[in-house]
């Protein structure tokens, strides 16, 4: 039997050196990750259309006849093409291949063909450039879909394909299923087989459906089964007590009152501090409600009590809000403060890990605040004592898998901003305990919300205007960062649904892209600064820009759901999002977060770009938005309309990436709570039965190689 992981690509007829780089480029290695590269979209050749519907800004599927005979014509050495004509009911198109003299005998005149392809028209002619083509019998027609993979620089569609076919022969007879029999049949889920050659090689929509159901349940499935294996490991540990919580003096230091939310929060922390187990805790809230002080009191809980604590945030330029609001505190209170990111220069790194790692408490560093480069090798504490990480679902879980393991002797607290409906946390963050902050600090301004379409947009400009006169700032986000790479024929797979046998596409309106809509708006608001900022962005481009917002340097900053959580911008006081409809609850929430964080009258503008036609459901979501501020009532709205998607940040298709990936493939889109709810039950279930999956082995080696974990963090 062959294992799939340890079978390189260029073991593959046909993959080189060139062809194994370009596989590499795309993170694609063995036969196993091929398998698992799947398909961004799907061409549906069902849609047969005349050829005189056709439009040449999209490939369209064709039943045509052949009307003459393939004649090849040398254009130069080397070079050749194949023509000839073929027709539909009304009209006549000339077919033309280049250099695939080969095809002569494939095209007898009257025979019927299925094309595929982009059709051009020159005057009255109808022309076809090298199109797809199956041929057409009644009572067998070809695949309905066909796969559209995402390529790297050296790979073509024809070659994936093949390369996928060739893998999925030895799957057949080499690849364990990793989910138990008993799982399969309980929740009547395919075999992994059959979920693999369907991705790939659909048969039918049905089939398709079948095999996503099958490896979205995967997704969810393994990833509750590293959460709970890695969890039940670190309740083993000891930790530090800090039994002496008095945070008198942080108190006298704080210009405000703490709410009555933040006071429960804090005793929580202090409570599991205190003793040996580790503490696990999520501190759930509103943007602006106080999470950060509560995790100040925790990290001055801990240094009072003789040992250190670390702060990671997921961008550097919220580790260093964090490290400039944080330490005129700390100093103050005597305790010493660093700040880690990649963009300190090595000097300064070494000096703080010298610092941390110091036995000599006079000179040992109290508190460090970074981003991941605390994750780094060398960093290392001398008296570790607490963990926290600011926005976790932001982390990767390769990196959430890192900081369990290096702290497992230390308190961990989890800062969330994304409110979250009792029943989903409890399911998404089981194993840990959580503390809900539902009060916002008094003096905290509602953001005005409304609802406009595309007619209001020259009163828009001119209220964007209004606004930077006023000395204030502007977001506008933006669905996408570019126009879509779909073409109209094309299904993209967040469409594909979990179950059903019918695929219903629904007229989808052109997305606000923010680089060229940022283009376009400087235009429009000629002598006003317009940056944009998107996640494909260098990470210190992104940071750059931000900053330069933060300090006035941009008036008008037009981004992807990038700035969802990010820099604290007193002066910000419109947040304007286009597409709203393409949105859930929950993310709209969270961008309207953004803006009233001063003492300016704040506005949030929702534009509808369907031209009036939103479906109920978006309708009702939008309108939620313009009459409810309350985060956690929004969110428990969301879970009933949408489902769990915005919370995980499984919602959104190809072009609409919500923030917060959890490193899911197919499971990016789905937005159906009955099969993550199953899935989440079938892991704790079994792992009742069985915690180290030794009756099943492959069941652990498929939660340790999709999320890349080490062997000792399950055991």
């Amino acid at each position: 039997m062959h294992n799939l992981h340890e079978i390189p690509v260029s073991s593959l007829s046909g993959v080189g050196k060139v062809k194994a780089q370009a596989y590499a480029n795309a993170g694609v290695y063995s036969l196993y990750d091929l398998l698992y590269y799947f398909p961004r979209a799907y061409e549906d050749r069902t849609n047969i259309k005349l050829l005189r519907d056709t439009s040449p800004e999209c490939k369209s599927a064709l039943l045509l006849t052949v009307a003459t005979e393939p004649r090849v014509h040398n254009i130069k050495r080397g070079m050749s093409l194949l023509k000839f004509r073929a027709f539909d009911d009304e009209d006549t198109c000339e077919i033309t291949y280049f250099n695939q003299s080969y095809l002569k005998e494939k095209f007898p005149i009257g025979s019927v063909f299925r094309f595929y392809g982009r059709v051009e028209r020159q005057k009255n002619k109808y022309l076809l450039n090298s199109p797809a083509a199956e041929p057409w019998v009644e009572t067998i027609q070809p695949p309905p879909f066909f796969s559209v993979y995402k390529l790297t620089e050296g790979l073509s569609q024809k070659q994936i394909s093949q390369n996928v076919e060739a893998a999925l022969v030895l799957a057949k007879e080499s690849l364990p299923d990793p989910l138990p029999e008993e799982i399969r049949e309980k929740y009547n889920l395919c075999t992994i087989y059959y979920a693999l050659k369907e991705i790939h090689f659909p048969t039918s929509y049905a089939s398709l459906a079948t095999a996503k159901r099958r490896l979205v349940f995967d997704e969810f499935f393994f990833f509750a089964t590293a959460l709970s294996s890695s969890g039940a490991k670190t309740i083993k540990h000891t930790a530090p007590p800090c039994t002496d919580s008095d945070i008198s003096a942080l108190l006298k230091l704080l210009p405000y009152k703490l709410t009555g939310a933040q006071e429960r929060t804090i005793s929580d922390i202090a409570a599991d501090m205190a003793k040996r187990e580790p503490m696990s805790r999520i501190v759930i809230g509103d943007v602006g409600c106080g999470k950060t002080v509560c995790a100040l009191a925790a990290m001055y809980i801990a240094v009072k009590n003789g040992y250190q604590a670390a702060l990671m945030a997921p961008t550097e330029i919220l580790a260093t809000q964090h490290y400039h609001d944080l330490s005129p505190i700390f100093e103050k209170l005597g305790i010493s403060c660093a700040l880690l990111t990649s963009s300190v220069s090595a000097a300064n790194k070494r000096k703080i890990r010298e610092a941390m790692t110091s036995e000599e408490k006079s000179r040992r560093l109290d508190v460090v605040i970074g981003t991941q480069a605390l994750l780094s090798d060398g960093v290392e504490f001398a008296a570790p004592g607490l963990v926290i990480t600011d926005e976790q679902h932001r982390f990767g879980v390769n990196q959430r898998a890192l900081l369990s393991e290096r702290n497992k002797h230390t308190h961990v607290l989890v800062m969330s901003a994304t409110p979250i409906p009792r029943s989903l946390a409890l399911v998404m963050y089981g194993d840990l305990a959580m503390s809900k902050i539902d009060e916002m600090p008094p003096g905290r301004q509602r953001v005005d919300t409304y609802l406009v379409d595309e007619s209001y947009r020259e009163r828009l400009d001119g209220f964007i205007k209004k606004q930077v006169d006023g000395g204030g700032q502007v977001y506008i986000v933006c669905p996408a960062v570019e126009e879509s790479e779909l073409d109209e024929g094309e299904v993209d797979m967040s469409e594909i649904a979990l179950y059903g046998e019918s695929l219903v596409k629904k007229e989808k309106p052109k997305l606000k892209a923010a680089v060229k809509y940022a283009e376009e708006l400087a235009v429009r608001l000629d002598g006003y600064s317009v940056a944009f900022v998107h996640g494909k962005m260098k990470a210190a481009d992104k940071d750059a820009t931000m900053r330069d917002f933060s300090m006035g340097k941009i008036q008008i900053l037009v981004s992807t759901t990038v700035i969802e959580v990010g820099v604290n911008v007193p002066t910000a006081c419109l947040m304007i999002v286009e597409n709203a409809e393409r949105f859930g609850l929950s993310s709209l929430h969270q961008l309207r977060g953004r803006v009233g964080r001063g003492s300016r009258k704040s506005f949030c503008v929702l534009v509808n770009g369907s031209e009036g036609r939103l479906g109920d459901n978006a309708k009702q979501r939008l309108t939620t938005m313009c009459n409810c501020y309350n985060g956690f009532e929004i969110a428990e709205e969301d879970l009933k309309i949408r489902g769990p998607g915005d919370f995980l940040a499984l919602s959104g298709n190809s072009s609409i990436r919500q923030s917060g990936s959890l490193d899911f493939n197919l499971a990016s889109t789905c937005e159906d709570t009955e099969i993550m709810s199953s899935a989440f039950t079938a892991s704790r279930e079994y792992l009742k039965i069985d915690p180290t999956m030794k009756n099943h082995p492959p069941m652990k080696q498929a939660a340790e190689r999709i999320f890349k974990m080490s062997g000792d963090i399950i055991n």
